[in-house]
């Protein structure tokens, strides 16, 4: 694993849910070329993990802040932690 790699665990609110902002965020992690996960939470939080170089985990974390078009995004909470070497992204 790349000494750069990063990774951010974010926390997502708001209307997130049914707007596809999962499927959004797994076309955007593919153009930004980072690996990790995006899932619904049942509290109606979508979680996701980014890891990659970190000018393009801080891409993904910002684009979280907007999400897609039917998206209305009131909160992204964000914690860095270690790396742990993801390969690709998937849409739990």
């Amino acid at each position: 694993m790349p000494s750069d790699t990063t990774r951010a665990h974010v926390w997502v609110s708001g209307r997130v849910q049914g707007v596809f902002f999962r499927a959004a965020t797994a076309e955007e992690a593919h153009r930004l070329g980072v690996a990790g996960w995006v899932r619904n939470l049942p509290d109606g939080r979508v979680e996701a993990v980014f890891e990659g170089e970190e000018s393009a985990v801080d891409a993904a974390v910002a684009w979280c802040r907007r999400g897609p078009e039917r998206a209305a995004v009131a909160s992204v909470v964000v914690e860095h932690e270690p790396a742990e070497g993801i390969a690709g992204f998937s849409v739990r």
